[in-house]
């Protein structure tokens, strides 16, 4: 972790009177920090006794009972029995994947009162967050008419610019705050820049600035992919500590890291107060499992922001992020589209092969990314034109190369910062070496073609001067202010332009036509085109689909269906109690199919860890969660030997527990039910060539041969809400979108009444870097 600091960063705090560590803010455990804001309380209860093994000390003046006096107790002293049933249903039994919300009324008898409950799985343990219900300043109403109009408003936006402009503008009409940004990291540790920005009369713009990698440390940006939105009601709030403070179980505090009421680590509390802020809250912004940036939230006064307000946000957050990169998918479409004639001339004078044409037609070549230079390793022979490469950097290329797939890409924008040992070059400023680098290995043996850009000089305005991150503040505070009244102008160096996902997409698409993988120019193109098309129709209907689903304030109606039936207890009638549960029903429903939509959407290449796995291992594992539910509808399983293959384990898990789960859902009307996972020969469709494949193979009742196309659909199912288990009609989407973020295929083979054959191949990316530009 200490090497995340810069040696500038490192120079600059010794330069500190009093030696201040910035050190300390990097290496500071800010899930382990063992306490939780004081306006609401916590407990953390075993989910098999339902014994409370964790409370906040400020549950005698919340819950009406001392925390020392409910450890070891059980929860139901405080909480009734039918809620803490919900809690254990909300939470899936084993799933550390969300936070449930649920309105209750808890403490001791004669002094109960509601609250609105969040909960969330950490390990064993269900940890439950009090926070008094406060009805929303809008009511029900108000904030489904006001997400649905912002949704609206956000779907309209045609370029990253402006959709960034519109969420800070809708995000602060939501929340009241007096200064919203929309802050985007450059790189996946690097610093950030403010690139919209509504906010106050009054308050200095901060808009176009850029912030100190520092002010956001990694423990902090694991956080905010794991967690959706993060609040601060005061940020001068007393903490209040748990008891026991440390787990005996672990020796440590509980783990906070999806909590609700987490306490924020003192370093950025000071951070906050040195620049007159109250209260804050951060909305993440995701780009296939990565953090992409922020929309941050800051008021002058403290605020505490209702359940429902704060799902609102989340959901808008989720949705700006679809939008995002939808909007992001179509600007490579474009640029792709407009290079095509460039590809395909280009491709037309390489007919003869490229170490025959390259050398004559570099320069057209070089064109098609917009590059200063172009490297082709082949044959043992290193071709070289237009900006000089170094040997030292022809050899580290190739090396990369070696543990890439061919096919795939490897780039980055800043080849000082990313491998300045490995390549074992000094980077001086002076522009005679190439600055960035898209490489597009052609074999195995580390041969590559690849195109080099020359340093270009860019201006930045930082907020605070990213050489001297750490200055004693008024009255020996730390972390100083920063804003546009202190701006520190510099110029950056050792950076080329970055390539684009553009840029990326037409290196892959020339890559293909050279090494024959589609056959005629006019025919790769049309192939393109059509994914392309198909790509753009999926993100969209993502976006349409989230935006569609999220129209309805979920929780909001669940909230008051829920209400209405305690609050009215015996005085309804049958037909109307009958219609407030079926809205209850129906508002789960949407949930849980906005859930399912979410995770597919979370699931993206860049996010594979790619390795050794043992596929007889990860069945073992997949089985610990099938395995139950095929024994209930009595399927045997039967493994043959199972290799070691290359795959993101986490993710072959998904696949295998999606394809288990199947089998059990469809088993057939039979005595001799049973499920195989083997390893067989096979050709996939549209290959010319045999190949190993996983199967996974059933006796159940099949699926008819007109309807075998569809099986794969997003949220298609082919029977009825009810039947066979119910459930979203997304698992065999994730599955096919898994295997294909592996490079691979999945196809099926089913007679009706006979059973259903699943195969698919995993060519997984290579793990020797990644692929988006930056390399970071």
């Amino acid at each position: 972790m200490d090497s995340w600091l810069s040696e500038r960063a490192r120079s600059a705090e010794a330069a500190v009177p009093g030696g201040f560590d910035l050190t300390q803010c990097v290496r500071e455990p800010i899930h382990l920090l063992g306490g939780i804001q004081s306006y609401g309380t916590l407990l953390a209860v075993d989910a098999a006794s339902g014994l409370v093994e964790t409370a906040a000390r400020n549950t005698g003046a919340i819950l009406g009972v001392a925390a020392e006096d409910l450890v070891g107790g059980p929860v139901t002293r405080v909480l009734p029995a039918r809620d803490w049933a919900e809690c254990l249903e909300a939470t899936d039994g084993d799933a550390e994947d969300g936070t449930a919300a649920l309105p209750v009324t808890a403490g001791v008898p004669g002094t109960q009162r509601p609250f609105d409950l969040s909960v969330h799985r950490r390990g064993r343990l269900v940890v439950l967050e009090f926070e008094p219900h406060v009805a929303a300043a809008f009511g029900f109403t108000g904030l489904h008419r006001g997400l649905r109009a912002a949704l609206t408003r956000l779907r309209s936006a045609t370029t990253v610019a402006d959709c960034c402009a519109r969420a800070v503008r809708e995000v602060r009409a939501l929340t009241g705050f007096d200064r919203v940004v929309a802050y985007r990291f450059d790189g996946t540790d690097g610093p950030g820049e403010v690139i919209a920005e509504d906010v106050r009369e009054g308050w200095e713009p901060w808009l176009g600035l850029w912030f100190p990698a520092t002010d956001v440390p990694p423990q902090a940006r694991r956080l905010y992919r794991e967690n959706w939105i993060r609040v601060i009601a005061d940020v001068d709030d007393e903490s209040v500590g748990l008891h026991p403070p440390v787990r005996p179980s672990t020796g440590e505090p509980l783990d906070l890291s999806q909590s609700v009421l987490r306490t924020v680590s003192g370093f950025h509390l000071e951070y906050l107060r040195n620049i007159a802020v109250r209260s804050s809250m951060s909305v993440s912004v995701l780009r296939e499992g990565e953090l992409w940036g922020l929309i941050a939230c800051h008021g002058a006064a403290p605020a505490r922001l209702s359940p429902e307000v704060r799902a609102e946000c989340e959901l808008f957050g989720a949705a700006f992020s679809l939008q995002l990169a939808a909007i992001e998918e179509k600007e490579r479409a474009a640029a792709l589209l407009a290079a095509s004639e460039r590809i395909a001339a280009v491709a037309a004078l390489l007919h003869g092969g490229l170490e025959v044409s390259l050398p004559e037609h570099e320069a057209a070549v070089r064109d098609v990314l917009d590059a200063d230079g172009l490297l082709l390793v082949r044959d043992g022979r290193v071709g070289g034109w237009g900006l000089p490469a170094p040997a030292a950097l022809v050899e580290a290329l190739r090396r990369r190369a070696r543990g890439l797939t061919p096919g795939s890409l490897w780039c980055t924008d800043r080849l000082s910062e990313t491998a300045p040992a490995e390549l074992g070059l000094r980077y001086t400023g002076s522009g005679r070496l190439p600055a960035g680098v898209l490489m597009v290995p052609l074999s195995a043996a580390g041969e590559f073609l690849a195109w080099t850009r020359a340093e270009r000089p860019m201006p930045r305005r930082w907020a605070a001067d990213p050489a001297t991150p750490v200055r004693v503040g008024p009255h020996g505070e730390r972390l100083t202010p920063r804003g546009s009244s202190a701006v520190v102008r510099s110029v950056l160096r050792d950076r080329s332009l970055p390539w684009t996902s553009g840029d990326r997409a037409a290196a892959l698409e020339l890559w293909r036509i050279l090494t024959g993988l589609v056959l005629r120019h006019a025919d790769a193109l049309a192939a393109l085109n059509e994914q392309l098309r198909l790509t753009n129709l999926d993100l969209d209907s993502f976006a349409h689909a989230a935006a569609h689903d999220l129209k309805e304030p979920l929780r909001g109606i669940s909230n008051a269906a829920t209400f209405a039936i305690e609050d009215a207890a015996g005085k309804l009638d049958e037909p109307t109690l009958r219609r407030l549960r079926t809205t209850q029903r129906l508002a789960g429903r949407m949930d849980e199919l906005l859930n399912s939509l979410l995770d597919y959407a979370r699931l993206g290449r860049s996010g594979l860890r790619i390795g050794e796995v043992s596929l007889d291992e990860v069945v073992e594992a997949a089985l610990e969660v099938a395995g139950p539910r095929l024994a209930e509808e009595r399927v045997a399983v039967v493994r043959g030997p199972l290799p070691t293959v290359r795959a993101d384990r986490d993710r072959l898990y998904e696949v295998l527990v999606n394809l288990l789960v199947n089998a059990a859902k469809y088993a057939g009307d039979h005595d001799h039910r049973r499920v195989e996972i083997t390893v067989e020969s096979a050709v996939p469709p549209g290959e010319a060539r045999e190949q190993r494949v996983i199967v996974v193979r059933d006796n159940g009742i099949g699926i008819a041969p007109e309807l075998q196309g569809q099986v794969f659909d997003l949220f298609r199912r082919l029977h009825g809400p009810a039947e066979h288990g119910g459930g979203t009609g997304v698992g065999l989407a994730v599955v096919r979108r898994i295997v294909e973020r592996h490079g691979g295929r999945l196809w099926l083979d089913s007679t009706p009444g006979e059973g259903t054959a699943f195969r698919f191949t995993l060519q997984a990316a290579g793990d020797g870097g990644p692929e988006e530009a930056g390399g970071r």
